[in-house]
């Protein structure tokens, strides 16, 4: 019997969380951003991913939102904290907005793992200049919020698409050890 782990994606409306879900759903083999995306719908959720490795079987439910209204009764095994590369507002309302809203409005914030993605990573080089997100400013930026995690991705290309999904499926499957999801020592950069 499967595990059932509860995963929550908090951000900014439009910052990328959606299409991250709406690719990942398409399957492994379409995780290259060569196929057309079909958006799932919010009425969906919980968007439910079923996998299996040497230690087990998992049912990934995840959840998507950037309404506090819709969220505040769940009680996540693990929260991912997304926010859109090309858009600054995004990383400064994740920081000042978004995990404080974590760590308030669930009881198991000390020990609930949270995760920070940075979304369409493809859009870094379109941006204004003066508006770019690099990487490492994004990793401190976790490691401040005391993250467990820093990834980024492409939904539309592809681009670390795989590995994201990798290391959140790996964290999700370790909250339900003895040794939870949370990392050992601080963030760490996928």
């Amino acid at each position: 019997m499967a595990q059932t782990v509860t995963i929550l994606l908090l951000g900014d409306d439009k910052c990328g969380k959606s299409t991250f879900l709406s690719r990942i759903s398409q399957g492994r083999g379409r995780l290259n951003g060569k196929t057309p995306i079909t958006l799932l719908k919010d009425i969906d959720q919980p968007f439910v991913f079923e996998t299996r490795s040497r230690r087990g079987e998992w049912r990934f439910e995840f959840y998507d939102t950037s309404s506090p209204q819709s969220w505040t009764l769940l009680q996540p095994d693990l929260v991912i904290l997304c926010y859109d590369i090309s858009q600054r507002l995004s990383l400064i309302n994740m920081q000042r907005v978004w995990i404080k809203q974590v760590r308030t409005k669930f009881t198991s914030s000390d020990v609930l793992p949270v995760l920070v993605l940075g979304l369409k990573r493809d859009l870094r080089s379109e941006t204004d200049p003066n508006g770019i997100i690099y990487p490492q400013e994004a990793y401190r930026i976790a490691q401040e919020m005391r993250a467990d995690k820093y990834m980024e991705c492409s939904a539309v290309t592809g681009e670390l698409l795989g590995e994201a999904f990798e290391d959140i499926c790996t964290t999700a499957a370790n909250t339900k050890s003895p040794e939870g999801g949370q990392s050992e020592g601080g963030c760490t950069l996928m």
